[in-house]
């Protein structure tokens, strides 16, 4: 029995009826970047947008469509809500996953979703983003990923944190490849995403204002009886701190994507 709990038609549906779960939101059309890029650093963008707003215009194709998790714990309500959030914001879960081009530069890129149950990290999550540095291994392509997550997600358990474990490996795989891999902290960032692939990026780059780190602030002063320090775990704290590279804002977030993919290797527009 120990072992049917890890069969992973168990925890994911890698083709589900469209009825149940639709196609994600299309990222197609650049025109709506400028509108989008005086929003307030602090505010949170779905992950189309995000997309939308990085990407070459119709260069955004979705990879992976179909994975989406299951309940494998039998958490009450859970098949309920996230059967709803699927409907509600067209994503089959809190990541997504595609092959684009940014400055004409091809790249495998990813962007969670806090809309969908705050872009915690379940079984789904993890195996598109698996698959997505799998792929990108493959095609010998770097990897653009955006962070925002709670962490780990509770009504999956273990099998939420063994999501740490296999992504990780998926990321060394493609590293020892000599393969870039870009990490874009946004907010929030917290949790197992902080402590497995979201800090493995070659290149680290974050959101001013992100909050960055991995149990909260009150957590962390009642554990070390502490006044902690003022920002503490904003982008700009770990910045100071030397775990980020750099702090990017929003509406420079495209121009320094297509440098820093055309300094390793390609060419920009």
């Amino acid at each position: 029995m120990l072992l049917d709990l890890f069969k992973k038609a168990r925890y994911i549906s890698v083709s589900p009826p469209e009825s149940e779960a639709p196609k994600s939101a299309p990222v197609k059309d650049a025109k709506d970047r400028k509108k989008q890029q005086p929003q307030a650093h602090g505010s949170r963008m779905s992950a189309p947008d995000r997309l939308r707003l990085v990407c070459d215009e119709s260069a955004f194709t979705e990879i992976d469509a179909g994975v989406y998790s299951l309940n494998p714990l039998g958490f009450d309500g859970y098949s309920e809500k996230t059967a709803a959030l699927r409907v509600k914001h067209g994503l089959n879960d809190a990541v997504l996953t595609g092959e684009c081009t940014i400055g004409g530069l091809p790249c495998l890129i990813g962007a969670m979703d806090t809309r969908f149950m705050m872009g915690s990290m379940g079984s789904a999550v993890g195996e598109r983003i698996t698959r997505l540095f799998e792929k990108a291994t493959e095609k010998r392509l770097p990897v653009i990923l955006f962070t925002a997550s709670g962490g780990a997600r509770m009504q999956e358990g273990i099998l939420s944190l063994m999501q740490m474990a296999k992504v990780s490996a998926a990321v060394g795989r493609h590293s020892a490849e000599g393969l870039l891999y870009i990490s874009v902290l946004t907010d929030p960032t917290t949790g197992g995403v902080t402590a497995s692939f979201a800090m493995l990026g070659d290149i680290i780059l974050a959101e001013p204002g992100a909050l960055v780190g991995f149990a909260g602030p009150r957590v962390i002063e009642s554990t070390i009886r502490s006044k902690l320090p003022e920002g503490f775990q904003s982008a700009e704290f770990v910045l100071q701190h030397g775990f980020i590279d750099r702090i990017v804002s929003r509406e420079d977030m495209r121009d320094s994507l297509v440098k820093l993919l055309a300094l390793h290797g390609g060419s920009g527009e």
